[in-house]
């Protein structure tokens, strides 16, 4: 029996907070590997079994939107991100570990650091130019997490399984 492409979890943003991310994205990751539109990942590799999903609606029916705090811009060495903050989602992925510590990797089993890349894989000094210019114009912003997205590994392009909107009022 051939084995199931893995599952990448990660959180939907507003529709205002998702454009100016992938718009950044669009302009300074490089074309020719940017098979993705922006997003914060939050587990990079989940079994594709049942009850991953069925935790994912669970948790989405009850889950309120998320508000979320862009306080910096950071290096990534090749590339440059913008660092996210929130105390409801870092104790929201605390929570889904718990619910999944069978099935995670060492990467997943690691603290939340959230985070959206606008640039990788480039040259030190193109993402050091791309930085010093982002910070000096940076001014802190105010995001919301709306939904999962759930996503399997394709090894390049994501495939969508499902986006699980946050329910709760």
């Amino acid at each position: 029996m051939a084995e199931t492409a893995p599952l990448i979890l990660t959180l939907q943003l507003n529709p205002a907070a998702f454009a100016f991310f992938n718009q950044l994205r669009k302009k300074h990751f490089p074309e020719k590997i940017n098979y993705l539109d922006a997003h914060l990942t939050l587990f990079h590799h989940l079994p594709n079994v049942p009850a991953v999903k069925e935790l994912l609606e669970e948790v989405a029916a009850r889950q309120k939107v998320i508000s979320l705090e862009v306080t910096s811009v950071i290096k990534l060495g090749r590339g440059v991100a913008y660092k996210l903050e929130s105390p409801v989602l870092k104790n929201l992925h605390a929570y889904l570990q718990k619910q999944w510590q069978p099935y995670l990797t060492p990467q997943d089993k690691q603290g939340l650091r959230p985070h959206v890349t606008v640039q990788n894989k480039v040259e030190p000094e193109i993402a050091n130019k791309l930085y010093e210019e982002l910070t000096a114009a940076f001014e802190p912003i105010r995001a919301e997490g709306v939904g999962f997205g759930l996503w399997e590994y394709r090894g390049g392009p994501w495939g969508k399984i499902k986006i699980y909107d946050f329910s709760a009022i």
